[in-house]
């Protein structure tokens, strides 16, 4: 299903006031329109001699009231549509906002955070540029051609004259149509070398510290500059197809303009044409100049700006992998079971299932732990569960129920996921524990961090808990943005808590206490714990092992120790290292 794009919605609540704005500047051309009229009246009076005082005054303040009514109706016309351009860019970026939120994971594993960048400010600003400037300029210069042209027809000037004065003028459309497509294929490749460009600066900055470490600046420097040399190039290419086209138009319009001269002189010396109305005619066209000059470039930024508004309509029609059923059910994990039977799923794209053929039964209040190697599909279980990605139909159900036909804030809002990876945004570290309950209490969000082992290290800070963090909590350790962010799962107090290698990056002391306080706080709660080491998984209910994407063991922790297979082996492997370490 298509969306309705990016400028529907907002004509539909912006259309008055465009209406306004361009009868303001239709009124506005009208009034400015008789100003060649009023000169060429001075003119044929000052040669007849029939020019007075009273006549300069009159002919002053004519020309004072046409200078003031165009200055005012023009000027709020502008104000209005620059105003309107304003409000285009408030709700489109909100809109792509909103969007980027309901689109899954996989679009985001395909695109980079600085083509989307791109999107929120070159584009959105391309096409208000367009909408504001664009139509505004239009308006104004629309309204001045036909005023004038209008003006000149009901004159006293020959219309077999007029027709030869703006005759060259008849083949703008013609090179628009021409050269107009060329600058929107262009314009898009800039956009599009930006984007690049910004998603290689993104991630240049965000890995500078391993750059340094490896002493490979100046590779590094030399790939973000051919991402930039790119953009030089394809720049390149549109100012010299968009130079052609503003300077063909004022070339027109200054050959209309040496037409009038030339043919009217004639005509006026001939005797056939008033000097008034030569003086006229010649000012009329030199109007006529301006607002050709400035269609020009309207049409330049239009034809530049469609490039953009192509890219922001294609990213809207972009639909979610994940949709939520029309009859979709409130989840209840907190007392039904998560049933997993013959589950089997592939990523898009990927020769290979990432699981196979899963079978599992997950009792509310269990404890189940999952192990097994790099790769197994221990994370796309999780991803499962979450439905990050969908699994086939019926493969996993919530009691009786589908997963895919419960809602999904019921589902994820039962849930609380700690990554390996505790990602940290950049405000105070109470803000970050208290993310998903935003109306928590600072004594909960104190209690959380007791729970993850944190507590003692935020203390420590002058701030405390007001601390403010850089950039992906980059003020924090490795294991202590790990705890932090199990802190924010522990004040979900979620029926539901999936650590995914979670203590990882602490040390075996801390990773007992947190494993113990999880025993004794999620009593009665489901908890579900991937990791690496084995430590961590022995008070389980049930410990599932995986190996690509199958499970290959199942049982308690004594269960799996006394039967051969990967457990065994690993555990061995652990204790002989932990047994190497505390020889030493």
């Amino acid at each position: 299903m298509k969306s309705e794009g990016v400028l529907k919605p907002y004509f539909k609540q912006t259309w008055h006031i465009y209406l306004a704005s361009a009868t303001l500047h239709a009124a506005a051309s009208v009034v400015f329109a008789y100003f060649p009229k009023v000169l060429g009246e001075f003119t044929d009076k000052l040669k007849s001699g029939e020019l007075g005082t009273h006549d300069v005054v009159h002919f002053s303040l004519m020309l004072v009231l046409i200078g003031l009514g165009y200055a005012l109706l023009g000027g709020y016309g502008q104000y209005l549509v620059m105003y309107v351009g304003r409000v285009f860019e408030y709700m489109t970026r909100r809109r792509l906002f909103s969007h980027f939120s309901n689109l899954s994971e996989h679009y985001y594993s395909k695109n980079g955070v600085g083509k989307m960048l791109n999107y929120f400010m070159n584009d959105v600003t391309g096409v208000r540029e367009a909408i504001s400037m664009g139509i505004n300029q239009t308006a104004m210069a629309s309204m001045l051609l036909i005023s004038c042209v209008g003006a000149m027809i009901l004159s006293d000037i020959p219309l077999y004259l007029i027709a030869a004065s703006v005759g060259p003028l008849v083949f703008i459309p013609w090179i628009v149509i021409k050269i107009g497509p060329v600058i929107r294929q262009r314009s898009r490749k800039v956009q599009e070398s930006l984007g690049t460009m910004t998603e290689t600066a993104e991630e240049q900055f965000g890995g500078i510290r391993v750059t340094k470490k490896f002493a490979v600046e100046p590779i590094m420097i030399k790939r973000f500059g051919a991402k930039v040399d790119q953009i030089k190039t394809n720049q390149l290419s549109l100012v010299r197809i968009s130079s052609l086209f503003q300077a063909t138009v004022p070339f027109l319009g200054n050959l209309s303009l040496i037409v009038s001269l030339a043919y009217g002189g004639y005509l006026t010396i001939k005797g056939d044409l008033s000097l008034g109305n030569f003086v006229a005619l010649t000012l009329y066209v030199r109007m006529l100049m301006n607002p050709l000059q400035q269609i020009g470039n309207v049409i330049n930024t239009v034809q530049r700006s469609r490039a953009s508004l192509q890219r922001l309509n294609e990213l809207m029609d972009v639909q979610p992998d994940i949709v939520e059923a029309e009859h979709a059910k409130e989840a209840n994990l907190a007392q039904n079971p998560i049933r997993i039977s013959d589950l089997t799923f592939s990523y898009p794209d990927a020769a290979q299932p990432a699981l196979s053929d899963l079978d599992l039964v997950i009792q509310p209040g269990m404890t189940i732990g999952v192990v097994g190697r790099t790769g197994s599909g221990k994370t796309t279980l999780v991803k499962q569960l979450l439905r990050v990605y969908d699994p086939p139909a019926d493969a996993i159900k919530i009691g009786n129920t589908d997963i895919r036909e419960v809602t999904l804030e019921s589902l994820r809002n039962q849930i609380a996921y700690v990554p390996q990876d505790g990602f940290l945004f950049s405000t105070t570290i109470a803000e970050n524990i208290a993310f998903a309950r935003r109306k928590a209490a600072q004594g909960e969000i104190e209690s959380a961090a007791k729970q993850a082992r944190i507590y003692d290290n935020i203390s420590e800070f002058p701030e405390g808990f007001k601390t403010k963090l850089g950039e992906r909590g980059i003020t924090l350790s490795g294991g202590q943005r790990q705890r932090t962010s199990l802190a924010r799962g522990f004040i979900m107090r979620a029926p539901l808590m999936i650590l995914d290698d979670s203590v990882s990056a602490v040390d075996a002391v801390t990773e007992s206490e947190i494993i113990h306080t999880i025993q004794q706080e999620r009593q009665g709660k489901t908890t579900i714990i991937i990791a690496h080491r084995l430590s961590a998984l022995k008070h389980a209910d049930l410990i599932i092992v995986l190996d690509e994407g199958r499970i290959v063991q199942r049982g308690k922790h004594e269960e799996l120790l006394a039967e051969s297979g990967p457990y065994a082996e690993l555990h061995a492997i652990q204790e002989e290292g932990s047994q190497h370490a505390d020889g030493h």
